[in-house]
Order: structure tokens, then sequence, then C-alpha cells
């Protein structure tokens, strides 16, 4: 029976390492989920063999967004249930009244983790098929130094505190101390003896450590828990208790519960920040926001700015940079934040802004009306523009006259200003003392006096017809002086002067001259009625029988020159 004990437990212990030794090697092939496709569902090569990632898993980081820790995995278990083999074996030699000289069972034991790294466990082991070191009396050439025990039991019951090293994704070192009882069986050295050792109960306590290796974040195997034990058992010989020194060593599975599964692999701080307005003039406002990826919601980010230029102010993702000082050039803002010491717990990022030189004002000046006559005035109009959209102050000149105006309108006044052109300058101020001016003219023009009326020639009567009567108005002069009374009619103020001529050949010419000219005012009288007091008759001295008609307008004078009035 012994023998078969023995030899499980040996096959048991082996059995349970083999996975152990293959994860190790797994281990450092897995592909960061960070160089890997991101999406839960892809494969994770390791080894060369693509395995597919664990059902539960996947549900849980669809769910579950990971929080960056560096590279540790966060995840925990909150309980761990601990069943395996167990074996006892005192050292370095064997103490007189070690009652666990070589024993062989099994233990399991009970973790709660508050936190990643801190639990407390409770731990109970049963054993039999012991040695023992008899000093009863019996001379050990009979039975020799050892001797076996028929139906002997220990018992441990242990509680202490636990430290857990989480630091790798599948493997995790642990070291414990427990504290409590044991308690050995009756023993005999053999079925017809006499008991050779009574039940005994001491204090023990163990110290050490182990580790586990997850196969699926509900199941590990402990590879290892090696721990000195002391126990404080009586020794029968002398009826004294001492301490007696011993090792435990433990393999078997975890079974894990609670906690959340790991998500996808953790990420590095990232940060970026952008500038709004990324170009200003001196004294302009700027505000610089950051953006951080793969923050742990579980640490306070600590966000630090500073500038090659201007002074900038604020302590969380927003800051602003104050350019009132700054000349004109380019500057850089930087950006840090931190939620720890480690690398990846710290990022930084670079902005860039313009300062841009200042630019004067410009401005434009119009006259609507342009040309005016005396007193008139004339609206000047004048259009600043600042590229800094600063605040602008008017004003207005000009070379004769008078302007008046405070906005971008005024009024120029031409009371008592001279005919001829006047110079009129409109002119901007920006808050920052940049000035612009821009001119533009307004002409005076003196009306011209009204054009003097013309005296006009109108058609000639001929009296070159009729011989025997030479002074005599016919029918064919009728026609132009019927012309003659429709244009004295349709010009009431217009008056008419008629000249006679006689042929240089013709005796009386001169009195001849004159009595066509009053034939040719009778008819107008007489036959259309025309006023005889606006028809003047002239004889005069050009060679030809006819009479010249010449229309005089109102406000027209008739030259008489070579001419001679009827009397």
């Amino acid at each position: 029976m012994r023998l078969s004990v023995k030899t499980i437990a040996t096959a048991a212990f082996a059995v349970l390492l083999l996975p152990a030794f293959n994860l190790f090697g797994s281990e450092a092939a897995i592909v960061p989920t960070s160089a890997a496709n991101s999406d839960p569902t892809s494969a994770v090569a390791i080894d060369a063999v693509v395995v597919a990632p664990e059902p539960a898993m996947q549900a849980d980081s669809a769910t579950t967004a990971m929080p960056r820790s560096g590279g540790v995995d966060r995840y925990y278990p909150r309980t761990e249930l601990f069943m395996g083999y167990t074996y006892l074996r005192s050292v370095p030699s064997l103490d007189a009244g070690n009652r666990l000289v070589w024993l062989n069972g099994g233990s399991t034991s009970l973790a709660f983790n508050f936190n990643r790294y801190f639990g407390l466990v409770g731990d109970f082991g049963g054993f039999n098929e012991t040695r023992l070191l008899l000093q009863t009396g019996i001379p050990p050439t009979a039975l020799g130094a050892y001797s076996a025990v028929q139906a002997g039991t220990v018992f441990t019951y242990l509680g202490g505190p636990r430290l857990s090293f989480r630091k790798y994704n599948r493997v995790t070192p642990f070291a414990q101390v427990l504290f409590g009882g044991i308690r050995a069986s009756q023993e005999s050295i053999c079925q017809a003896c006499a008991p050779s050792l009574p039940t005994q109960s001491s204090f023990a306590m163990t110290a050490g450590g182990g580790l586990d290796v997850r196969l699926h974040h509900h199941l590990a195997i402990r590879v290892i828990q090696a721990e000195y034990m002391m126990t404080r058992f009586e020794n029968l010989s002398t009826g004294s208790t001492q301490a007696q020194n011993d090792i435990r060593l433990s393999t078997g599975i975890v079974l894990r519960f609670g906690g959340a599964p790991r998500g996808p692999a953790p990420l590095p701080l990232a940060y970026s920040c952008v500038v709004n307005p990324s170009s200003v003039f001196a004294g302009e406002a700027i505000t610089v926001t950051g953006s951080a990826l793969n923050l742990n919601p579980e640490k306070a980010a600590v966000y630090t700015w500073s500038s090659n230029g201007g002074t900038v102010a604020g302590v969380s993702n927003t800051a602003s940079i104050n350019t009132g000082s700054l000349a004109a050039g380019s500057y850089t803002v930087k950006g840090h934040v931190s939620e720890g010491d480690k690398p990846d717990d710290n990022a930084d990022c670079v902005a860039g802004f313009v300062v841009k030189a200042l630019e004067p004002p410009t401005v434009s000046c119009t006259a609507d009306p342009s040309t005016v006559r005396p007193g008139d005035p004339s609206t000047i109009t004048a259009i600043g523009v600042s590229p800094e959209d600063s605040p602008l102050t008017y004003s207005y000149s000009s070379t004769s006259g008078s302007v008046s105006g405070t906005g971008n309108t005024a009024t120029l006044t031409t009371n008592g200003a001279a005919a001829g052109a006047i110079g009129v300058t409109c002119k901007v101020v920006d808050d920052k003392g940049q000035a612009a001016q821009s001119d533009t003219t307004v002409t005076i023009v003196v009306p011209a006096a009204p054009a003097k009326p013309a005296v006009s020639e109108m058609c000639a009567v001929s009296f070159a017809r009729d011989a025997r009567r030479p002074a005599r108005v016919d029918n064919e002069a009728k026609a132009c002086l019927d012309q003659l009374a429709l244009n004295l009619q349709s010009n009431a103020d217009g008056k008419l002067a008629l000249v006679g001529n006689a042929g240089s050949r013709e005796k009386g010419g001169t009195k001849l001259a004159m009595e066509r000219a009053v034939n040719t005012k009778a008819y107008l009288v007489s036959e259309k009625g025309i006023d005889s007091a606006r028809i003047s008759v002239y004889s005069g001295s050009a060679d030809g029988k006819v009479v010249s008609t010449f229309i005089i307008p109102a406000g027209a004078t008739f030259d008489t020159t070579g001419t001679t009035p009827a009397q």
C-alpha cells in the first residue's frame, strides 16, 4: 500500500508539471495584443500554432475595457481554492520527538484576495504513512532508527496572509506565512503492539511560497509550493516541548473565482495636442487642448504645460496661452500627462503657433457727388480695415470749405469755397496707434451763363419775277411768308426783321428796297395777323431783288450794320 501511494503521488506530481513547462515555453511566444489584431475574436499565435481565444475571454474582453497597466495583468481572482498532493519531511535531520519524519497526503486552501497583491489564506491538510524516530527504550539494533507506523494520521489547520506578485500574464509567484495547529493521532509500531505514541496537538507555522501558472482565467496549476514548517511536539523521552523543523511541498490545481478576466493587452499612454487658433496677433489668447489615450481610470492623471513663448496657464488637459508680450515669430507649447513613474505612464505632446507681425490698417476714401456747385455739400465715405480687427477711429480734413464727421461718413460743406478742386483726407487710427489715410477730390464748378439767343436768318422773299410791279408780293413769296408766320406764332417772344434789297442796276434802288420790306410786313400783318410791333423793317445794301428775313428770339439782338431802318 505504501509503495502504491508513493507511486501515484509521484506520477500525479509529474503530470501536473508537464502543462506548466509547456506554458513557460509558450509564454514568451504570445503575441502582444497591442501588436496583433485588437479584435477579441482574433487568434493568438503560440509556438507557431494558432489557438483561438477562450470563449469566456471573448465575451468579457468585448464588454470590459481593460485599463492600461504598463504590461501588468490587472485581473486578479477574488477567491482561489487549491487542492493537491502534499509531502511533509523533517529537515535537516531527525529531531528527537518529531512525529513528522516522512508523510504523504493532501491539502486544500482557500484564499480571499483583497486586491492584486494581498490576501488571507485558510489551509487544511491530512497525512498518513509516517515514519518515526522512536526513542522509547527499544534498542535501535532491533528495529533500527526508523520504524513503520500503523494507521497513523496527521491533520494541519493553518491560516495567515499571502502576498502575490501578479506582474505577468500567466505566472503568479506568491509568498505566505501561516499560523495554526497540528494534531497527530495515536500510533503503534505494529498491529499487536501497545500504542507507542499518544495523540498529540501542537502549535504549527509555515513560511514559504509557490508558483501558479494560469491555464484559464478560472483554472491554474500550482507547480510548486515549498514552505518551512515548524512544530512544537513534546519529546516523550524528556517530557519537554521543543521546536521541530520540517519542509512542506505541495502541488495541485487552483480554482479561481470572481474578479474580471483580462481584457485586451494594455497600451502605453499616448498624448496629442492642438492649439486654436494657430496664428494670432500679439495679445490675442490661444487655447491648447490635449487628448490622452489609454488612461487608467483608477489613477489620477496629472497635466503640465510649458511654452518657449508667452505664459501658459492650466492644470487640466486644456490651457490658455497669453501672447501679450510676444514678438512676431513661431513658438511651441509642450504638454505632459503622467499617471506614475514608469515610462508607459507618461506621454508628451508638442504643438506650434505663430504670432503675426502687427499690420497697419487700410482705408479708402470716396466723395458723392465728386462735382458740386458752390455751396452744395458732398458726402465723404471712408472704409477702414484692420487686419487685427482692432477698433478704428476716423478723422477728416479738407483743403477748402469744412468737413465734419467722426464715423465712417462725413459731410463736406463748400460754402465760401472758390471754384476748383478741394482735397479731402480720410484718416483712421487703430488702438495700437497705427494709422492710415487716403485722399479724394471734390470739384466746385460755377454754372456757365446761359447762351445768348442767336438771330436766325430764314427764307428770302424774291421780287425778281414781276418787272412791271417790282415791289409786289406775289403768290410764290407767300410760301416763305406763311412759314415765317408759323414761326412767330409758335414763339410769342420772338421778333422778325425784314431787310429789303434792290439790284445794283435798278433805278431808285434804295426806295424800292424799302417798299419791298414794307409790303412784306403788310402781308404778314394783314393776312397772317402778326402784331406789327413784332416786325422791324430795314433797307439793306445787298445786290438782289429780295427781302431777307431774320427771326430774333427773346434776348437776342439784331445786328443792323449796313441797314437803314424805315422812317
